[in-house]
């Protein structure tokens, strides 16, 4: 039997966690940039809506999997399922995060002073991303106890009416 939830929670609980995390990135990000003073241009603001959606792209491949993994570790504890989510995803976002830091440090060093502010915004906020998908996207989920009932597909009204011919 399927677990069916209606109203506002059947959204999805990811959302939640997403913003959670985005939120997050942009504030440590921003507050970096201002520490180090970096001037706030054009090239900055794009550095970080680059930044929103690097660090959104991470988030999802990790719940993707915590989202697969609930099912496929039924007896199992959510802080289980999700620890073994992040070690199954954390060489992917390594990887990535390493790659794309290597470019960037290129940018930062070997391009002209114009793009110093756009490199250095990017720089921060992949760090910071892949610190909050690693480590606080996946403790927000832990935090608001979230359970296999929630991750389950809702069954659909009329599913009975698409099967038939």
């Amino acid at each position: 039997r399927r677990h069916t939830r209606s109203g506002p929670q059947s959204r999805g609980l990811g959302d939640v966690y997403k913003r959670q995390a985005l939120f997050h990135d942009i504030t440590i990000s921003m507050g970096i940039i201002s520490l180090v003073q970096v001037e706030f241009d054009l090239t900055v603001v794009a550095a970080i809506l680059a930044v929103v959606g690097y660090s959104l792209n991470d988030t999802i491949v990790l719940f993707d999997r915590i989202r697969e993994n609930f099912p496929r570790y039924r007896k199992r504890q959510p802080v289980e399922v999700v620890n073994t989510s992040v070690n199954e995803t954390l060489s992917r976002t390594l990887m990535t995060s390493t790659t794309t830091l290597l470019v960037l440090l290129a940018l930062f060093y070997f391009v002209g002073e114009i793009i110093h502010g756009f490199a250095f915004t990017l720089i921060v906020g992949v760090l910071v991303g892949t610190y909050s998908s690693i480590y606080v996207a996946s403790s927000a989920l832990l935090m608001l106890r979230v359970s296999k009932y929630d991750l389950m597909e809702v069954e659909k009204e009329g599913a009975q009416l698409d099967v038939r011919p």
